[in-house]
């Protein structure tokens, strides 16, 4: 795969063509394919050249967003013009962008490491980007010497009073009610936030050799499983106090489960972490073998995270594409549909990507 410095100026629409032509969703014309993950030898289904398909498709569909296309009616698959699907890389979301935008990088050298760590996990518990701008509104800029339980309490209980949300619904926050002790489910987040920072896990987390072990910390706090120390690893690593590789460790998440078992047969015995790691080193190959020319992000291949994130998107799209192919988590249909919402602005990445001065260089 060739680096590309300006991946904006594509013919996407026929890389579109290319990839369609690749891509009937025929199960039953499909030839099965064997691979060696980790010397254990996998049977793909359809849903494994689906994978890298829709990882391309959607990759078109973020440039084609950046150029000003947005329209449904211009997007060749059915499904992805229909229903709403993350980006092919984690990064390049909405509520990334603006978590890496606006709540890391904005001021940056204003914040302390106990700020940066509090502005992260505090947007990342809610999730939810008009939350996060109603507290900066009532308390002006959100940093760990200002902070007040009962007032940020206070505001947060107006607003579910008033039937507005809190949290988004990207995934699942457990209440920590048992631990902490309050009703409310935002109190009980603000006081694991307090125990965190008393613990010192902003200094903690920067001492960690690498994402393995800023994962375990953040496991170690009160309610936070697995998948969501991973997350919010990964949303911390954006920032300026860990610089961990994203090929260094990753985590599957309950999307990612449901995503590999319609990709394989069965997986013998393997983890859904040694498949992501094998997708993620094996990329170029594969996109290579089902003729696939896929726009990376500005030279930066598929990370562990991306990858592990493309399996949860294919477990959604594979329930319109191959609803004959179960999965493990039952579910028949897709529930968020695909709305336009503008041209995307210039997207904006970690520093040490190295990625913003090629992004301009492209636009000029």
């Amino acid at each position: 795969m060739n680096t590309r410095e300006s991946d904006l100026a594509y013919d996407q629409q026929n890389l579109f063509d290319d990839v369609d032509s690749q891509n009937s969703h025929d199960s039953e014309h499909y030839e099965p394919l064997s691979i060696l993950v980790s010397g254990v030898e996998l049977q793909t289904t359809p849903v494994f050249q689906a994978y890298w398909q829709f990882a391309a498709k959607r990759q078109q569909i973020f440039f084609r967003r950046l150029k000003g296309a947005n329209n449904p009616e211009l997007i060749s698959d059915p499904i992805l013009s229909a229903y709403r699907f993350t980006n092919s890389y984690r990064a390049s979301d909405r509520v990334s962008q603006y978590l890496i935008r606006n709540v890391i990088w904005d001021r940056a050298n204003d914040w302390s490491e106990e700020d940066h760590f509090f502005r992260v996990l505090l947007f990342k518990l809610f999730n939810r980007i008009d939350t996060w701008e109603a507290i900066e509104a009532r308390f002006g800029a959100i940093n760990w010497k200002s902070y007040s339980f009962d007032a940020y309490d206070d505001l947060l209980s107006q607003r579910q009073s008033t039937g507005k949300k809190n949290y988004s619904a990207a995934y699942i926050m457990p209440s920590a009610g048992s631990i902490f002790g309050h009703q409310s489910k935002h109190a009980n987040h603000l006081r694991l936030l307090e125990w965190m920072i008393a613990e010192r896990f902003p200094s903690r987390l920067q001492e960690c050799q690498d994402m393995a072990d800023g994962y375990e910390l953040l496991l170690s706090a009160p309610s936070i499983g697995p998948f969501l120390a991973y997350q919010f690893a990964t949303d911390l690593n954006y920032g300026p106090l860990t610089s961990f590789s994203e090929m260094e460790f990753v985590k599957a998440g309950p999307g990612a489960l449901d995503g590999v078992s319609k990709c394989f047969v069965s997986n013998n015995g393997l983890s859904a972490e040694q498949v992501i790691w094998h997708m993620a080193e094996n990329q170029d190959r594969y996109f290579e073998r089902f003729g696939i020319d896929f726009p990376d992000l500005w030279g930066r291949p598929l990370q562990l995270i991306d990858c592990q994130n493309l399996f949860c998107e294919i477990s959604k799209y594979a329930r319109v594409a191959f609803p004959e192919i179960g999965g493990l988590s039952g579910r028949s249909r897709i529930k968020q549909k695909f709305k336009p919402s503008g041209r995307l602005t210039a997207p904006s990445y970690p520093p040490d990507w190295g990625l913003n001065d090629r992004i301009a260089e492209s636009y000029h």
